[in-house]
């Protein structure tokens, strides 16, 4: 299981990839994408919390208006409920943060011995699996999108959330793998031709 959080993300504009009016033969160039003008002064933010058994690629989210020991217990808190009884051993790779190795982590761990942190170290962020699913997220959440209050762009993450866990797969590192053409025979793979 990975579990990390994710913020702060704040109610502002997130840039997204708007089309441009292209007018083919007519000599003008192409338009330029605009984007609402955005003064960056936004009261309302909060963090992410989320965990993901890259098998089953099933992901887990809670929301918070900060990232405190009481959030991260209980977030673990929704995490244990999440996990089916029937598992009995469960590692959580999570990275150093100090939040993580609190007292109250630490005795809730204690409440709840089939679970242990995996701690990974400083310059191995990529081993969570869950650092890369955060830019899924983006992309299916905020991406082109404006929020005026954390109220939105929380309704906008679970709303990503669900759709994932409708369309999910197993969480792999690195890219999926496409349906590629077999490669052509070239030079180097043809028979050798013996000079007489």
């Amino acid at each position: 299981m990975c579990i990390d959080e994710r913020g702060p993300l704040s109610a502002r504009t997130h840039q997204g990839q708007d089309l441009v009016a292209v007018h083919p033969g007519d000599g003008r160039p192409a338009g330029r994408a605009r984007q609402e003008v955005d003064d960056g002064r936004c009261a309302s933010e909060g963090y992410v919390f989320g965990a993901l058994p890259p098998v089953t690629g099933e992901v887990l989210i809670a929301t918070h208006p900060a990232r405190t020991i009481s959030s991260d217990v209980a977030f673990l808190d929704q995490v244990e409920a999440w996990v089916p009884a029937a598992v009995e051993r469960v590692s959580a790779v999570r990275d150093n943060l100090t939040v993580h190795t609190a007292d109250d982590v630490l005795l809730f761990s204690v409440a709840h011995p089939r679970g242990e942190s995996v701690f990974q170290s400083h310059d191995a962020a990529s081993l969570n699996l869950i650092e890369p699913w955060w830019k899924t997220l983006k992309s299916l959440a905020l991406k082109g999108r404006r929020f005026e209050m954390w109220a939105e762009v929380e309704a906008a993450v679970h709303a990503a959330t669900a759709y994932w866990n409708a369309h999910r797969h197993p969480f792999v590192r690195g890219r999926r793998r496409r349906h590629r053409m077999p490669r052509a025979l070239g030079i180097a793979n043809l028979p050798r031709i013996a000079l007489l």
